[in-house]
């Protein structure tokens, strides 16, 4: 133990003063002095009893610069709360976007079957007009037909509401 204390203490102005010069910060380089010799007491242990101890301080404060500096780069420049606006902090809400997407998939279960599959195919899947016609075996026009019923039916399921069309008894639905 006092080997080691008489092998660092020595460094300590050393450690500081490059470690000023990597962060150019001085809490910053406290901080990272202080990070590297608890490092040093915790691995001492591990030192090569040959070899230079002046080196292997100064290569675990450089790594640890080094590791300080790429995670500062990921995580973006440090501000403090107070000078952050508050707009930055508020979120929309999106609780009326989850009752519209929880109305759309009420409407789909409402659609036949033939109309809610070309809208899924050609809305959804995005697979064009003919393509949807070979998936179905059905000709163009048909899926083209059937799409724009089953638009026009979805959005009429969705602006009745969930609790209208009960009330109002059965749809009448137009006919070409």
């Amino acid at each position: 133990m006092q080997d080691m204390m008489a092998l660092v203490e020595p460094l300590i102005p050393s450690l500081r003063r490059y470690a000023r010069s990597l962060l150019r910060d001085q809490a910053g380089a406290d901080d990272l002095v202080q990070d590297c010799l608890e490092r040093v007491i915790s691995r001492w242990h591990q030192r090569r009893a040959d070899g230079d101890a002046r080196t292997w301080v100064f290569t675990i404060l450089h790594n640890l610069a080094l590791n300080r500096l790429k995670q500062k780069t990921r995580r973006g420049p440090h501000i403090p709360v107070e000078d952050v606006s508050e707009a930055l902090f508020a979120t929309a809400p999106a609780q009326e976007d989850h009752l519209h997407h929880s109305a759309v998939l009420a409407a789909l279960t409402k659609l036949p079957d033939d109309h809610r599959s070309v809208l899924l195919l050609v809305s959804v899947e995005d697979l064009s007009y003919a393509e949807a016609a070979a998936v179905l075996g059905v000709p163009l026009g048909t899926v083209m037909s059937r799409l724009s019923r089953a638009r026009h039916r979805l959005a009429e399921i969705i602006e009745e509401g969930p609790g209208r069309s009960a009330t109002t008894g059965a749809t009448l639905r137009r006919v070409k």
